[in-house]
């Protein structure tokens, strides 16, 4: 039985060594006398060898000797059950940290103190872990660029636990797919990287837990980001060969906390950048409207005098003609004026609860002459079962009726319009316009919602910008995509109220 504790003894990670109450040495391990050959004592094979060695006499630093007299004496009268504490460990290579624990050891007769037990862990990779992670949050703390985010967390995980590449997935508002924003150091090409992460990604957040998978490279790993009350996404990296179970559990620990952080890194710089856009937007309105106050008078005057020179010049063709371009011109820009002002001073929405699918009803009811202008059809599926959100009427039907007319505009004359609205499984209203009109190039589409900007004759780039600007404070999202093969279309997601 002893031979057998001595083999389980001498099996343990860490090391294990016994004194009496004097100090003397009574038993130890063999990963002691490895233990203390690495820090420059000889090694010692058997037992024997050390036994009755006095603790003090290898121990030169007082401050050190003190603090273990201090200890073994609070375990001698009883006061606490253990100590325990961290010290490090230099070596030419590299510093470790160790964990010291010292518990009393007790006559199985009497249960008085007789000596006191000794072990030591390398708890260097938990001790890297730990100041990762504090070193990561003090960054995230300072920055709300994305991209800083992701690289002060790809380094901090290289740090941690060694991982070779790391990358980050965020769910997207209009479909709850997952969009990989940030990776670095995978070797596959961006299709075959989403077919290797978006599987292990999508588990984790239907897990809401910390998954892995073992691959011919190594190890893959996926955490959720949790922001709120809501899954933003997840964090994925790989470590290369194939690392211990231990390992394995400190990454996925460190994984885990890391993915929280950033997804409050993550919320905080997306609410920075919506207010900021918010404030953006509400300066321009403001000058907007005064532009357009400015103008509006000026205009009326232009239009009054135009009319009249139009009616005294009847019989002169050329003169009429000009004026009837000067009319037409001044009606540009009171079409432009007014809606400067319409973005200037939007009327505060006024949200209740309502089905969006009614106003898009409603609105086709009203419009049927628009799509007939150009004999158009539209095929329209409706969400099943029906949404309720929370919406102005009036301003959200002032934003179906511009999309509606931007789709008519772009439109082949003769062909079919898409409109598809549906609950999306994360509990969001979706509604997709699509025409199958020619493509819309990408830079036109990256400025799309941009004021001032349109490439329709006659447009006065205001109206798409006023539609997000509504949406946005129906905390909903717009987009527009478009592509050769599909045509344009143009999202709009809104929460529910189930969402």
């Amino acid at each position: 039985m002893l031979d057998f504790s001595r083999q389980v003894l001498d099996a343990l990670p860490l090391t294990i060594y016994t004194v009496d109450l004097e100090g003397r040495i009574t038993s130890a391990n063999r990963s002691w006398s490895q233990f203390a050959s690495d820090n420059g004592a000889p090694a010692l094979e058997h037992e024997s060898s050390f036994r009755g060695q006095s603790l003090w006499a290898s121990i030169s630093d007082p401050s050190y000797r003190q603090q273990l007299q201090d200890a073994m004496e609070l375990l001698r009268l009883g006061k606490v059950p253990r100590v325990s504490w961290e010290f490090p460990c230099s070596s030419p290579e590299e510093e470790r940290v160790f964990l010291m624990q010292i518990t009393p050891l007790r006559d199985p007769a009497d249960g008085q103190v007789v000596g006191y037990v000794f072990s030591t862990v390398d708890i260097t990779p938990s001790h890297r872990s730990r100041e990762a992670l504090i070193d990561t949050g003090i960054a995230l703390s300072r920055t709300i660029d994305l991209d800083r985010v992701f690289y002060e967390v790809g380094h901090q995980l290289g740090r941690a636990v060694g991982a070779d590449a790391f990358a980050v997935l965020l769910v997207r508002e209009s479909d709850a797919g997952l969009e990989r924003s940030y990776s670095t150091g995978y070797e596959e090409s961006p299709p075959l990287l989403d077919v290797r992460l978006t599987p292990l990604a999508h588990h984790a957040i239907e897990k809401l837990d910390v998954v892995s998978r073992v691959t011919e490279r190594g190890l893959d790993v996926a955490a959720p980001m949790r922001g709120g009350e809501r899954t933003i996404g997840a964090m994925t990296m790989s470590i290369q060969g194939q690392p211990s179970r231990q390992a394995i559990e400190e990454a996925q620990r460190v994984l885990a906390t890391l993915a929280a952080q950033t997804a409050v890194a993550i919320e905080r710089a997306w609410l920075v950048r919506r207010v900021g856009h918010k404030r953006r937007l509400e300066a321009i309105g403001e000058v907007a409207a005064g532009v357009a106050h400015e103008i509006r008078n000026p205009l009326f005057g232009i239009s009054s005098a135009a009319q009249l020179l139009q009616f005294r010049a009847k019989d002169d063709p050329i003169v009429e003609k000009n004026v009837g371009r000067i009319l037409r011109e001044v009606d540009r820009l009171n079409r432009m004026v007014t809606s400067l002002l319409d973005f200037g001073r939007p009327l505060k929405a006024s949200l209740l609860a309502g089905d969006p699918d009614a106003i898009w009803d409603e609105l086709l009811d009203g419009q049927r002459a628009l799509l007939q202008s150009r004999s158009l059809s539209l095929r329209r599926t409706r969400a099943s079962p029906a949404a309720t959100c929370r919406v102005d009427a009036e301003q959200l039907a002032q934003v179906f009726l511009n999309v509606l007319v931007n789709a008519v505009d772009h439109a082949p004359e003769g062909s079919e319009l898409v409109l598809q609205s549906s609950v999306m499984p994360h509990g969001a209203w979706r509604v997709r316009l699509t025409n199958g009109g020619p493509s819309v190039p990408a830079d036109v589409l990256d400025r799309a919602f941009e004021m001032f900007y349109s490439n329709k004759t006659g447009g006065t780039g205001i109206g798409l910008a006023l539609c997000q600007r509504i949406i946005e404070e129906h905390r909903g999202e717009i987009t527009l995509d478009s592509s050769p093969e599909l045509g344009t279309t143009i999202t709009i997601t809104l929460p529910t109220l189930e969402g």
